[in-house]
């Protein structure tokens, strides 16, 4: 049944996707918003939040006035079926209640949002991840997770990996062959931090953290590693050539084709109209077909540009749970193991005895590169990289190896990243696994 007809008819017969949300910073006060509408045949029934009062003040931002505190699943059950949301400073209320069907995960953590996502799958819940952070370092082992559970794990529509995928399924459905995918970028520097982004931050009420790593491409590289590894596509170099153009069309000739049509590339434009959004390249030789693409003004080829003008996350999220709830189909999710990884490189130079601040921060940002050369180096991706200790100095864009820190002890982070590459030993990625 076609999503919209499927959520309308949930909706007629009051049988709603119960959503519960983990996290309501700026993005889940917005997801918050979009679903208080509400969204047909979706009911955001439950918010957990470390800090209560930023659950209230989603609730109240969404226009829903009266919730009940839960202290149990049991409690958070009664309530949501009485017809009052819940709220809770504890995650595992709503992955053990009855009464709740899928779970949003949006706090940006890694550490928690692991524990969540795993206690969800335990409890037979789907799980759609706004956290490009988690999913950039062990989507494959998550999803290899959630298979062994019978549910669906999947990042999200309107985050530019699931509008990129979005696109690449459906162009590929045409029988069309897509060779490159990735984001519209306005501008990338990796020097950004905390602080040259605290005005910005402030003025659109954003975590300064998340601000900075929109800027300094760490969250553009956690982006397209999600979406390498749902293609299968592998990254031309170390964070990616990122040409500057006017228009995204122009990509079409600004990416090196042997290396589109040998292993598939996830890339970025900088600067190009329409200034957002995300974009596939598809390859096409037939002299006939190149003609008709010609004639509705895509190009001469033999590549050629599709693009989406927008991605809007708390919008485009409600056809995610929609998909992943009635269809069991995943927005964009690994298909084998890692193809690409995001590595740590250091901001400035940086001195033994200093602690890394890790996303976001002043030490330290990420690139995507590769598995099997993030691998050869034994780079520490940066998701495991806050609160490493350096052992040794390290000079400003040198990237951070494993050998260089201490890593905190006893994460669950840490050990699911190493089960996830003893189980797919950086010598065989996806891409050998599967074929698109």
């Amino acid at each position: 049944m076609i999503l919209d007809t499927a959520l309308r008819d949930r909706e007629d017969k009051g049988r709603p996707i119960r959503v519960g949300m983990v996290g309501s910073g700026a993005t889940g006060r917005a997801i918050a918003l979009q679903l208080g509408t509400p969204a047909p045949g979706i009911r955001l029934v439950a918010i957990a939040n470390r800090t209560p009062e930023h659950g209230e003040r989603a609730f109240r931002e969404a226009g829903m006035m009266e919730w009940r505190r839960a202290g149990s699943a049991r409690e958070a059950e009664v309530s949501i079926t009485r017809g009052f949301p819940v709220l809770t400073d504890d995650p595992s209320v709503l992955t053990a209640c009855d009464a709740i069907d899928v779970i949003v995960e949006v706090t940006g953590t890694v550490e928690t949002a692991a524990h969540v996502v795993l206690d969800a799958f335990n409890h037979g819940k789907h799980v759609v991840l706004v956290n490009c952070e988690l999913d950039s370092l062990l989507g494959p082992i998550l999803k290899a997770k959630a298979d062994q559970a019978g549910v669906v794990l999947t990042n999200t529509d309107g985050d530019e990996p699931g509008v990129a995928m979005s696109l690449f399924r459906y162009l590929r459905s045409l029988g069309l062959r897509p060779v490159a995918a990735g984001n519209i970028k306005g501008m990338v520097d990796y020097y950004r931090t905390p602080e040259t982004q605290r005005a910005f931050a402030e003025k659109y009420d954003q975590d300064v953290r998340k601000v900075t790593s929109f800027a300094d491409a760490t969250k553009l590289s956690m982006e397209t590693t999600v979406l390498a590894n749902a293609t299968g596509f592998h990254v031309g170099r170390r964070g990616m050539y990122g040409p500057a153009c006017k228009y995204v069309r122009e990509m079409a000739h600004l990416l090196p084709a042997e290396q589109m049509l040998d292993t598939g590339l996830v890339d970025y434009s900088l600067g190009a109209a329409p200034g957002t959004g995300a974009f596939v390249i598809v390859h096409e030789e037939s002299p006939l077909k190149k003609a008709q693409l010609a004639y509705y003004r895509l190009g001469e080829g033999p590549f050629f540009v599709f693009y989406t003008p927008y991605h809007l996350p708390y919008v485009q999220i409600v056809s995610t749970i929609g998909r992943a709830v009635i269809h069991h189909d995943p927005t964009v999710t690994p298909i084998g193991g890692p193809v690409c990884e995001v590595v740590t490189v250091a901001k400035r130079d940086l001195k033994a005895g200093e602690c890394l601040d890790g996303v976001g921060g002043f030490c330290a940002y990420g690139l995507i590169d590769n598995v099997t050369a993030a691998r050869a180096g034994a780079a520490l991706p940066i998701s495991l990289s806050e609160g490493g200790v350096l052992h040794r100095d390290v000079s400003k864009d040198n990237v951070i190896s494993f050998d260089d820190v201490e890593l905190p002890r006893g994460l669950l982070v840490e050990a699911l990243w190493r089960e996830q590459t003893a189980r797919w030993p950086f010598g065989t990625p996806a891409s050998q696994e599967h074929s698109y």
